[in-house]
């Protein structure tokens, strides 16, 4: 989103707020240091305060008043990680926009190899990617079945264990905010999105304190990316009936050969059809569930309502800034 005057600005750095407050003064000041490195003096820092419990967005908002290339968009309530990085997309300015997270677990250092790749090739994204994923072993297991999961379900492939860490050109990113998806899962669409995009190994840091992403929330965004991006669940619930009613017959045809052979037995006799009854009544509630979910998904999509809804930017959009000092 440009404001008058905006059209010199070079470069974006875009992101977003959720319990920051102990790491913002190391990454701004990173951020400042490699900018400086790459000569870059026409730039914003745009942050998105997505409902952030903490005074981060005071911390913020008291940085603007001292240095204008600094902003902040804040949202009216937490929207989630994905839709507040499209807020911060929507409201930056520059002609390239690096999208990164401010925990300092991937640092804004590594935003000059990826000028660097981006300058000596035809790209319009270069992002990172993990090679070995970070953490304990439960960490590294849990996002190799993640992505392992979503690529083979998925209509549109997405690099193994990528990173929030981009570097886009202006055309990439108007495009991506022209998907219009409020079902939103940023990798899956950023990878929808084409053009020429490149991947650069890095390596994640540690990060201090806990981490927000629990596992319940890293299963619900597995179910949000899958249903998002694939019908094959649809697909699978049918071939799952299909099956599960060739069982039946089958067992019927058993009973009854079996009846007729042996009218005394009754080794297929209450206890069987009530285990078959069960099981396949659960594979039909699955079936069910599945359909419903993708109804929700719909139903979510035709609503239209907003992805985030912005309670206030400052500086203002009539205020100056992305301007040297």
């Amino acid at each position: 989103m440009k404001a008058p005057g905006d059209e010199a600005c070079v470069l974006s750095v875009v992101s977003t707020l959720y319990g920051s407050r102990t790491f913002l003064p190391e990454f701004v000041a990173q951020c400042h240091e490699v900018l400086a490195e790459l000569d870059i003096d026409k730039f914003e820092i745009v942050f998105v305060d997505d409902g952030s419990p903490d005074d981060s967005a005071h911390w913020v908002r008291e940085q603007c008043r001292v240095d204008p290339r600094m902003r902040l968009v804040q949202l009216s309530r937490n929207f989630g990680h994905h839709k507040a990085a499209l807020a911060g997309l929507a409201h930056a300015c520059g002609e390239r926009v690096f999208l990164i997270d401010c925990d300092l677990e991937v640092p804004p250092l590594f935003l000059k190899r990826l000028w660097s790749r981006m300058r000596d090739s035809a790209a319009d994204v270069v992002y990172g990617y993990q090679e070995v994923r970070k953490g304990g072993w439960i960490e590294r297991w849990g996002g190799k079945l993640f992505w392992s999961l979503f690529n083979s379900l998925s209509d549109s492939p997405v690099q193994e264990s990528v990173v929030t860490e981009r570097l886009m050109t202006r055309r990439y990113v108007d495009a991506l905010l022209g998907l219009g998806d409020r079902n939103v899962f940023l990798a899956g669409m950023m990878s929808w999105t084409g053009f020429v995009q490149l991947g650069l190994p890095v390596e994640k840091l540690r990060r201090s304190g806990r981490s927000s992403y629990t596992l319940y929330k890293r299963a619900a965004l597995l179910l949000e990316a899958v249903t998002s991006f694939s019908a094959k669940p649809l697909y699978a619930s049918l071939w799952v009936g299909a099956i599960s009613l060739l069982i039946s017959f089958a067992n019927a045809g058993y009973v009854v050969v079996n009846k007729l052979i042996d009218p005394a037995s009754t080794a297929l006799g209450y206890p069987s059809v009530v285990a078959l009854l069960t099981a396949f009544f659960g594979l039909l509630m699955i079936s069910l569930g599945v359909v419903g979910i993708y109804v929700a998904r719909i139903f979510v999509q035709t609503q239209q309502r907003p992805l985030f809804i912005v309670k206030d930017i400052e500086p203002s959009a009539s205020e100056p800034h992305c301007n040297d000092d």
